[in-house]
This record gives structure tokens, sequence and C-alpha cells, in this order.
């Protein structure tokens, strides 16, 4: 049997065929091809399809199974996305029977912070634990669940979707309710904040800048960040009691910035006997991670 592993991540601005290959406790990306994602879910799977039948065709390669990850909602257990926001017109597509039926071969399907969250804990940050939430900490925020040793999903995928809690009364709006915990820490949380106090940003990265710059507005929205951020924190730690807590994206670019301030607020909101044994670090797999996040679904049930 081969240990080949083939991925498909699946966006809505660009798409990202992965061939890999299972190396022990690790995995090595052997080649990859990634394109903008085409309109609608036919020519984007047909596309797909193509772009994996020649990197095949190139490396020689035989894989065992097939790995998705795409932005909820979707039905794992099915094999099913279900109209995703960043997806438009996909509705009710059967992704893993069309490449299941292409290939030959069986694949599975997760969302993508739950991909993330797989991934950091086979080969990254969360490696040798047994319980680790992954937080996306991205354009929004989300988090992908391992609890007891299995990647926990919920009884139909909603699980881990923290960016949801409400962490005060007002405040920026993310996943449609303003002061969530998506809307203190995601990047459009970030710019939606600065400009909500007078700053004129085009993206979170400026707003990082600035403050580092000493701006006072800036300094202002990384200080409400950083504490959200903990409060947020805070919450996971007393909830779940997990050993470690992974933050991806822009908590790997800022946290210089941000960690003292979230820490601060964690130390003093999370139960003190929870805190002591949950260590909070960067995510590890880098710009890479989508990459590995998809391959990493294809070992679920391999």
């Amino acid at each position: 049997m081969t240990n080949d592993l083939l991925g498909f991540d699946i966006g809505g601005t660009k798409c990202a065929v992965i061939l890999g290959h299972a190396d022990g406790d690790r995995i090595v990306i052997a080649k990859r091809v990634s394109f903008p994602t085409p309109v609608g879910p036919v020519a984007t799977l047909a596309r797909m399809e193509s772009a994996a039948k020649d990197l095949l065709a190139q490396c020689k390669a035989r894989p065992q199974a097939i790995g998705i990850s795409c932005g909820g909602p979707l039905d794992s257990r099915c094999g099913m996305i279900l109209s995703p926001p960043n997806l438009p017109g996909w509705d009710q597509v059967p992704v893993t029977d069309h490449f299941s039926k292409a290939f030959g071969i069986p694949a599975y399907l997760q969302n993508d912070a739950n991909a993330c969250a797989y991934a950091e804990w086979k080969w990254g940050a969360g490696k040798g634990v047994n319980s680790m939430v992954f937080l996306t900490f991205g354009t929004g925020l989300g988090a992908g669940l391992i609890l007891d040793g299995r990647l926990y999903s919920g009884f139909n995928d909603m699980a881990g979707e923290v960016g949801h809690f409400r962490l005060a009364e007002d405040g920026p709006v993310g996943y449609g309710k303003a002061g969530s915990f998506e809307g203190f820490c995601s990047g459009a949380g970030i710019i939606q904040l600065a400009r909500q106090l007078g700053l004129e940003v085009g993206d979170a990265r400026q707003v990082f800048e600035a403050a580092g710059a000493g701006h006072p507005i800036a300094i202002k929205v990384v200080e409400i960040t950083g504490q959200y951020l903990g409060r947020g924190l805070a919450m996971i730690v007393d909830l779940l009691n997990p050993e470690r807590i992974v933050i991806g994206s822009i908590f790997v670019r800022q946290r210089d910035q941000l960690w003292p301030i979230a820490e601060k607020v964690l130390r003093s909101e999370a139960l003190p006997r929870s805190l002591d044994v949950c260590r909070v670090v960067p995510a590890a797999l880098g710009e890479q991670i989508g990459d590995y996040a998809a391959l990493s679904i294809a070992t679920l049930k391999v």
C-alpha cells in the first residue's frame, strides 16, 4: 500500500490541489497547484479533478485517500457542502461522492477550522496532546476541537463556532452579531473597530504596524482586541479544560503585541486549576496550514 494522500482545499477566492506523502508521524508535501476559484461547483470540481490527475501522472503517485477542506456549513458524514456564504451556488454539493468516483478511493470532508485543528494536532503545535482547541483568527474566527484524542465536530458539524459568542453588549460585528468574539478577534473585526475609533485602514496588518509606530488609536485597537482575546480564551479554558490552545494567522504574526494583553486578562478570568495545565501557543504549520489541513483529513479514516 502506498502512503500517498491527495488533498483538496476549496476556498471562496482560491482552490488548491495537494499531493502529500505520509512518512511515519510526519507529512511531506510532494507537489501542489493552486488557482482562482472558478464560478460554481461544476466548473470548480472539474478544474480540481483535472489538476489532480495531472499531478498524479507527473509524480506517478497512487494515493490511498482524499481529504477535502472547505468552509461550512457542510455535512461531513454525507460528504455534502451546504451553501457556504463564500461559495455562491454551492447548494447540496456531494463533493466526496464526486471525487471518490473520479479517483476510485475514499474521500472525506471537514470544514476548514476542523481540518486545520486536526493538522496542527497531528503535525504541528498540538502534537502529542490529548485535548486541544485551534482558533483560526484570520478574516473570521472559528475553532476546531480535539477532545479526548479525537476530532469533535458536533452532532451536525456545528461544534466550535466560538466566533458567535457574545463578549460585549456592543462592538464590531462578526458572525452577524455585534460584540461577538469574531467581531473583536478577526481581521474584519479589527478593521471595523479601527474605523469606529477614527483610524482609516485597509487591513488589520496596518493597525498593528501603526500601533508599533506609536499611533494612539491603533494602540487602543490592539489593547481592545487583546483584552477580548483574553476574555474569549478564558471561556474556552473554563468550558473545555484543554491542554493546549493553538491560534493561527493574525496571532502568529502579531503575538508580541497581542499576547501580553490577552494573557493578563486570561489569568484574571480563567479558573487557575484549568489554566495551570493549558498552554496557549501560535500555530506551527505557517502559511501552508491549508495544504496540511486538507491532507490531514485524508488520514482521518485511513
